[in-house]
């Protein structure tokens, strides 16, 4: 694609499917000179981009190409070219990716240069991913049915103009209009990665270009853009009228742009002219009756004109162009008013039923102007019944009388026309508007706009109105060429505009006048030989809109037709698109727009027999594909994905684990030539089938994370010979950000034997204390038995572990099933985690940037009962609550930093915790394991991330007082449901986790299951409580999605009297007076602790449903209005929630797209069902606690930011115009380098090992962040009392080093703190293994170089900074990099006191008090210290071989043992009679007297899926989760456990054994032996744990209302557990083959 220059080559895509199934993504940009390489991960479906030259960023598609085959496209599985990418997402168990193929060039140069191209040919691209989670067989099926959107022909982009907006616009191709962007959510993918130039953005509609003249001349070029809203998306049956964004179905922009092309270096004059077409705005429907002609056409009774007056808001914001024409300046008169005129097309006679829609939309703009919302703007309504006039006067003279009706309006609305100016040194002498910005080099001069817009509709804005569009756009394009010089008047084929004067028009001169030009000047004089005289203008100047005047007889025979035809094409071609998107069919009734064509009669019969055709094409696909056309297009615009993949992650896992990660320690194995362990981390050796030394009783394995992350779960790859028992039968994981101090995260957690290559997920949450797991009984709950009850409103017991987004370092210790049995096998090993956006933090991209805005904002936006408005669309201003504490920092809020340049203003003091020092005994620095773990301080203020706000002794007093006030004095009473829940609300806002609650009960003597709410309530009900609390969540996301759509164009959200929850506060009451409902009359003893005064108000509402006066206490919340309206006829038929055919119970709601219900007016709780309102208070604790959640999701990112950067987030200021440019920064950087690679930056290197940090210094993490973040003033340094510190550096990969820079710090060095510096080199961590490259003396060089003393701002002033290069020898290929950095000691001949120091001199002293300053206000200090400002690691990253890795002659010679077959095998135990009990959880098998002994026992992967909504949103951060740092499915995973038990010779029941389950597919075969084989004659399995977080595929959902329990179906253990034993087969016979497991 050419740029508008038309120097730089076409965009070129490349798909490249390796043979391992690894899909790659080459990209070169038209827009750049480089190319870029996106790698899929294979697990998760996540797009990964570093940026690094060499290894995702090369000079050519041909050199990406060869770096990933390794030069041999042998590798290559396929190969696919593209021209541009469309979208991506990665949808659970599979990813799509959207390339065009084909590209028409359909406006190949818009003035000021840029080309729009059509879409001709695209594909789809499906990408199968490892990732095991469940998922339903509705969302693979929605998967599939995306991929059959239809998209060639229909849509259309520019990658270097923003064509969002009409011509020109005034923002740049990245900042386009989200009404307009189809595939916002599918290119979000490369938004986040930092590469949003890399998926065009997606217009739906029509654009194409005719050039036109006369006589066989091209005089100029017309274009037709029609852009298609994506704010009411559907099909004609399913998307009419207006909807919840205030959106009409099939909404179009039309715009006519006309120009004169000229030679480069010209003014290009041009006009344009804008118009919509779109259904009625109001509320209406249509419901197809296959046994009728024509649908029943249906207006809503209940509020049939909510939002009509925010689409015409909409409308008029965007063409409003009064304030525009007083800037310009010019002719243009300044408008009072924005017109907006309505064409109605519709039939409005007697009988017809489209006269409900004619009635209806007169009272719809009454209504509007009546509201005086819209008081600049003047909506006109022009009732037209086009069929009738047709019927009755034929096709003219319907066309004649149309053009007399839109004369004025057209008029008055005028239209836009300016100039191109290539060079913007002329835009001094243009009179109008300037408009420039990056994506083009001139600019555009405009001197006049439009101001307003005509609206045309009929029925379905489909065939009448394209007609009646086309011929008001006719006379449009008249006006548009006689304004440019173009005449299209028949009689005058010869009157062209002179090659100067393209702003004027040369009219025809009457008879008897002579045009000719003075010989001296050459001026233009006219000589009328009638009078016979002259004058120097013009006898008869063109008239404007002269053909709106004429019949249609005389507009024919007086224009040149040609431009006329060619105008009518693009109209048809565009109508035919129209209709095909909104129909599925072409556009009827077109035979019109054919006219002017002389033999258009003779096509009248076949147009007729044309339309009968469409007709029934029509009448199948809408009543057949309808409703899956609308769930592609909900799907592709990322809406109601709750719905439509409510298990997918929405955010695909990071997999830090790989290319970057490694082990700290060879992995010891069979294989003499084996690479210790690295493919175990490599996903080209997925078939790997590693083999630990003979006879291992465990093996660990310690892997390095490429990059820090929350580790969330451990994925394995079950890799076995013959014999599955060689794979590990139970693994511990220990986490950390160093090697040492690892934390026990999970112990003991099994590992079922499965098929070969089986990839399981062990989900993983933080360490967890274990006072906390005992305190609440989390742990006890997993081992009662018939007492155990799962929770099935939430988890009133849920432990909280601790978030860590700088875990760097994961411990695998795998145990065997049969100790000393021989050797193990291990497959695969991946870490998967949550990453923050380092790359754009420091960068300052958008991601990064919004990030630290959402940190920032986190208090007030997370808050569910914030009364600031606009803070939740579905809160209101009026709540019970206040707000909740905000996050407390540990540091100053005083001091601000910028990311990159750093600049920081220093506070008088901030200390910081002196970690203690870390000794390191012995060689190997693994040797510590041998010992149990300890937890140690990290050095960095941090051994253990805190709570946001750590629970005060205050807080639990407060909570005893709430206690007691609601249990009474002598707490006798026992809570209900009700006031148990508003204690938890309390608790939640208290900031108090579980476990602190049941300390604090346990202080008084108060048993916390005791107000459990879970077991408050009978079985039966909490089943129907849970079921509409289901629903409710699901009506609430609808309701908040549609409300952020609708806000654009708006940029506002309904204010709502009533919050959505509405939960009245412990103590408080009805206010009385005029409240007529007093549906709370309770005592108000007291109030609550956390409520505000502001909430007894004494206002009143009107009930909506008894029309009786309502407080604000009496009032149910906003949900319930929702509740109130989902089950009724009228919401469901149109203007609710449901699609036709959609069950309301479950999850299988219905929730189309943009169609929720509207959330206006009020209910009293006395017209609210018990259910409803239970299910109110029950989502908000909900809330509650996912809010809890996101706060310490939100913590751990801070304080991450804090071990970084020093500061929390909210001093960081990322504002662009204070960072370092990051050209000059590069430049910097090479020459540092000279001209190598920086190989230890931050994110991709750090420590492996904490070091010793003074107070008040900056992080130690800060000495390896890129060069241009940080602040210039801070450094590192240790404590006084260190006289030796060892830095150990993991590089980002393993690299040839060929030095060391260290940066001084600003402080600069003395003779007493210039060290001794030596630096060791090697692979592995093992001391006794690594290479001394050399050794330094820095007084040498400060003796040589006075320029490393004293204060320095070089960095500041963009120069290179002072430093101290460290050259090896020879390039030293290594991985972990020791650098020891050691103080002289005083009074050794090294150190001269007299020579070395100037006492009295505060210049030539380092350590006086003004230039020796703690970095971040610390104390000043007058002893010595070891500082440094930065470390650069120099030398080129090795290339990694992307070919697989070969095991060498090694797996020949194991091969053998591998294929080797076990001595025993598994068979079936016969089973007597099995019986299912507690809603199918529970299965006992009763077995024969003369069963064998029971080694075990199968069982099959249940097809349960973990929804990811629970409850309504409580912010818009809530929805599609792209702004979800950490998912709640993740902070606190959902575990099952099955407990076996057996039937002892005592007849009790003993525990056998407890089994932690891993994620699998739906189906899988586990194994799980049991510890020793035992002989009974019952067995009972119960499954255990997080039961509750799981639900059903929405498709297969039972919705009786007879179910006691919401338990998902999917986990029954009907059929799917089975009893084995082992035993030789040849011992059985063949038949007992028949019985294998």
């Amino acid at each position: 694609m050419e740029s508008s220059a038309g120097t730089l080559s076409d965009t070129s895509i490349a798909v490249v499917i390796l043979d391992s199934s690894e899909v790659y993504i080459i990209a070169s940009l038209s827009t750049r000179t480089d190319t870029q390489v996106i790698y899929v991960d294979p697990t998760t479906g996540e797009l990964r981009y570093t940026a690094k030259q060499g290894y995702d960023v090369f000079n050519s598609q041909n050199e990406a190409l060869d770096y990933i085959t390794n030069g041999s496209k042998s590798l290559c599985k396929s190969i696919t070219p593209a021209r541009a990418i469309l979208g991506y997402a990665a949808l659970g168990s599979s990813a799509v990716l959207l390339v065009a193929t084909r590209l028409t060039a359909s406006i190949p140069n818009l003035p000021g240069g840029g080309c729009i191209y059509s879409v001709t040919e695209s594909q789809w691209i499906k990408v199968p991913l490892q990732n095991p989670q469940p998922q339903s067989k509705t969302e693979i099926k929605n998967i599939q049915e995306l991929t059959e959107l239809e998209i060639d022909g229909k849509h259309y982009f520019c990658e270097t103009r923003d064509i969002s907006r009409p011509f020109p616009s005034r923002m740049s191709v990245q900042n386009p209009d989200a009404e307009f962007v189809w595939n916002k959510w599918f290119s979000m993918p490369f938004r986040k990665i930092g590469l949003p130039q890399h998926c065009v953005i997606l217009l739906q509609g029509f654009a194409e270009c005719k050039t036109f003249g006369s006589l066989g001349q091209k005089e100029g070029t017309v274009a037709l853009i029609a852009r298609r809203s994506r704010l009411h998306p559907g099909t004609r049956y399913l998307a009419r009228g207006l909807n919840s964004c205030y959106s009409t179905g099939n909404e179009v922009e039309c715009e006519q742009l006309v120009w004169i092309p000229k030679n480069a270096g010209q003014s290009v004059p041009f006009n344009t002219y804008i118009w919509r077409r779109g259904t009625i705005p109001i509320w209406w429907g249509a419901e197809l009756k296959l046994t009728a002609a024509e649908a029943e056409i249906y207006v809503s009774d209940r509020d049939p004109y909510k939002g009509s007056a925010e689409y015409y808001q909409r409308l008029s914001e965007r063409y409003d162009a009064r304030n525009l024409d007083v800037a310009v300046g010019g002719n243009q008169k300044k408008s009072a008013l924005v017109p907006i005129v309505c064409v109605n097309l519709l039939r409005n006679a007697e009988g017809k039923s489209e006269s409900i829609l004619v009635q209806h939309f007169e009272e719809s703009l009454n209504y509007v102007r009546s509201i005086g919302k819209l008081p600049y703007t003047r909506i006109h309504l022009i009732n037209y019944d086009w069929h009738a006039s047709v019927k009755l006067k034929g096709e003219q003279q319907t066309v004649e009388g149309l053009w007399y009706l839109l004369k004025s309006p057209t008029v008055s609305i005028g239209i836009c026309e300016g100039d191109y100016l290539p060079s913007r040194e002329r835009i001094n002498n243009c009179k109008g508007e300037i408009i420039y910005n990056e994506d083009y080099d001139g600019a555009f001069c405009l001197r006049s706009h439009q101001n307003g817009v005509i609206r045309f509709n009929c029925a379905d804005s489909l065939d009448r109105t394209n007609a009646a569009s086309f011929f008001g756009a006719l006379q449009v394009f008249m006006e548009q060429c006689r304004r440019l010089g173009i005449s299209l008047d028949s009689d005058l084929a010869y009157g062209y505009q002179s090659p100067g004067n393209f702003a004027g028009y040369v009219a025809p001169l009457p008879p008897g006048w002579e045009k000719r030009s003075d010989a001296v000047t050459g001026k233009a004089y006219y000589i009328d030989h009638n009078t016979r005289t002259t004058t120097w203008n013009h006898p008869c100047p063109d008239k404007p809109w002269k053909r709106f005047d004429m019949t249609f007889e005389e507009f024919k025979r007086s224009t040149i037709l040609s431009p006329v035809s060619q105008l009518s094409d693009l109209f048809l071609v565009a109508g035919d698109t129209h209709a095909t998107l909104y129909t599925g069919s072409k556009a009827m009734h077109s035979q019109i727009l054919s006219i002017f064509n002389e033999e258009a009669g003779k096509f009248k019969q076949f147009s007729a027999a044309q339309n009968m055709k469409i007709t029934l094409q029509r009448r199948y696909k809408n009543a057949v594909v309808d409703s899956s056309r609308q769930k592609q297009l909900e799907i592709f615009l990322g809406l109601r994905h709750f719905k439509h993949f409510p298990s997918a992650m929405i955010n695909p896992l990071h997999v830090p684990s790989r290319p970057f990660g490694c082990f700290l320690k060879p992995v010891p194995s069979m294989f003499t030539s084996s690479d210790g362990g690295a493919s175990l981390l490599s996903f080209k050796r997925k078939d790997l089938i590693w083999v630990s030394a003979q006879a291992a009783d465990v093996v660990e394995l310690f892997i390095y994370l490429g990059e820090p992350c929350h580790v969330c779960q451990l994925l394995l790859t079950v890799a076995h010979g013959a014999d599955d028992t060689t794979f590990p039968s139970t693994v511990d994981v220990r986490t950390g950000r160093y090697l040492d101090g690892l934390k026990l995260v999970l112990e003991g957690a099994s590992i079922p034997q499965c098929a070969n290559g089986t990839n399981i997920i062990i989900p993983l949450t933080g360490p967890i204390s274990p006072e906390d797991m005992a305190v609440t009984g989390a742990g006890a709950g997993l081992h009662a038995q018939e007492s155990s009850s799962p929770s099935m409103l939430y988890d009133f017991e849920e432990v909280e572990g601790e978030l860590d987004f700088l875990t760097r370092v994961v411990a695998l210790t795998f145990y065997p099933a049969v100790p000393g049995r021989g050797p193990m096998t291990l497959g695969e090993v991946e870490i998967l985690g949550v990453s923050l956006p380092w790359k754009s933090i420091f960068s300052n991209e958008d991601t990064g940037a919004s990030f630290i805005k959402r940190l920032n904002g986190h208090s007030k936006d997370m808050d569910p009962f914030h009364t600031e408005k606009n803070s939740n669309p579905l809160a209101g201003a009026i709540t019970s609550y206040r707000e909740p504490a905000s996050i407390n920092s540990v540091s100053s809020a005083n001091s601000l930093v910028d990311l990159l340049t750093g600049e920081v203003a220093l506070p008088n003091s901030i200390s910081q915790t002196v970690a203690e020092t870390v000794v390191h005994e012995g060689s190997d620095l693994l040797s510590f394991l041998d010992d149990v773990a300890q937890p140690v301080s990290d050095g960095n203020n941090c051994s253990k991330i805190v709570s946001p706000q750590e629970p005060t002794d205050d807080g639990s007093r407060q909570y005893i007082r709430l206690f007691k006030l609601l249990a009474g004095p002598h707490w006798e009473r026992r809570l209900d449901f009700m006031e148990a829940m508003k204690l938890e609300i309390e608790r939640l806002r208290l900031n108090l986790s579980a476990a602190e609650r049941d300390r604090t009960l346990l202080s008084i003597g108060i048993d916390p299951a005791s107000i459990n709410p879970n077991m408050l309530l009978e079985d039966s009900y909490l089943g129907q409580l849970c079921r509409v609390a289901s629903v409710l969540a699901l009506l609430g996301h609808a309701s908040v999605e549609d409300k952020i759509n609708a806000s654009i164009g708006l940029g506002t959200f309904d204010k709502n009297i009533v919050d959505f929850w509405n939960v009245t506060a412990i103590g408080e009451s009805c206010s009385g007076g005029a409240c007529q409902v007093r549906a709370e009359t309770g005592p108000a003893a007291g109030a609550s602790m956390t409520s505000s005064p502001s909430t007894t108000s004494g206002s009143t509402f009107v009930c909506s449903e008894c029309g009786r006066r309502v407080c604000i206490v009496c009032s149910a919340g906003q949900g319930a209005l929702l509740l109130a309206t989902y089950n009724s006829k009228e919401i469901s038929g149109y203007n609710g929630i449901t699609n036709q055919g959609g069950s309301v119970r479950g999850y299988s709601a219905d929730t189309s797209s943009n169609r929720s219900a509207p959330l206006d007016g009020i209910i009293c709780k006395l017209c609210c069902n018990e259910v409803v309102l239970d299910a109110l208070i029950l989502d908000c604790v909900r809330v509650l606690v996912s809010q809890r959640r996101r706060t310490r999701a939100d913590a751990a990112a801070e304080n991450a930011l804090n071990l970084v950067f020093g500061l929390p987030s909210k001093n960081l200021i990322p504002e662009r115009d204070q960072f370092v440019k990051i050209q000059a920064t590069a430049k910097i950087l090479e020459k540092l380098t000279d001209g190598d690679e920086s190989l230890a930056e931050f994110p991709f290197a750090s420590f492996l090992l904490p070091v010793e940090t003074a107070a008040g210094s900056a992080p130690l993490l800060s000495l390896v962040t890129p060069l241009n973040s940080g602040s210039q003033e801070s450094y590192w340094r240790a404590p006084t009392s260190v006289s030796s510190v060892e830095f150990v550096i993991v590089l980002s990969d393993i690299s040839d080093v060929s030095g060391v820079v260290l940066l001084v710090s600003p402080c600069g060095y003395s003779m007493s703190d210039a060290p001794t510096v030596q630096i060791w080199a090697s692979n592995k961590v093992d001391k006794e293994e690594r290479s001394c490259t050399g050794k330094w003396d820095m007084q040498s060089l400060l003796r040589s170089s006075s320029d490393l003393c004293g204060p320095d701002k070089s960095f500041k002033d963009g120069k290179v900074p002072r430093h101290v290069k460290f050259t090896f020898k020879n390039p030293v290929r290594c991985r972990i990099i020791w650098i020891t950095l050691r103080l002289p000691r005083l009074g050794s001949n090294s150190v001269n006191l007299g020579r070395d120091f100037s006492l009295l001199s505060m210049d030539e002293n380092p350590f006086a008090q003004p230039s020796r300053r703690a970095s971040f206000g610390g104390e000043f200090d007058s002893d010595p210290c070891i500082h440094a400002k930065r470390f650069l690691v120099v030398g080129r990253m090795v290339r990694r071989e992307i070919g697989a890795s070969q095991q060498g002659s090694d797996q020949v010679n194991v091969r053998n043992w591998l294929e080797r077959s076990p001595q025993l095998n598994r068979f079936k135990v016969p089973i007597e009679v099995e019986r299912l009990i507690d809603n199918d959880l529970v299965l006992e098998q009763f077995l024969s007297p003369a069963s064998p002994m029971l080694a075990g026992f199968r069982l099959d992967g249940f097809s349960a899926i973990k929804h990811r909504v629970n409850h309504s949103p409580s912010t818009d951060l809530d929805i599609g989760g792209m702004n979800c740092l950490l998912e709640e499915r993740l902070t606190s995973p959902a575990v099952l456990y099955i407990q076996v038990s057996a039937l002892q010779e005592s007849h009790n029941m003993v525990t056998v054994a407890e089994y932690r389950l891993p994620e699998t597919k739906p189906g899988t075969a586990m194994y799980f032996d049991f510890p020793r084989q035992i002989s009974t004659r019952r067995v009972t399995f119960r499954l255990l744990g997080d039961i509750a977080a799981f639900s059903d595929d929405p498709s297969e959902q039972d919705d009786s209302e007879y179910r006691a329990h919401p338990w998902a179906t999917g986990l029954s253990m009907a059929n799917k557990i089975k009893l084995y034993y082992y035993a030789d087969p040849y011992d059985l016979g063949k038949w007992a083959s028949l019985s294998a497991v």
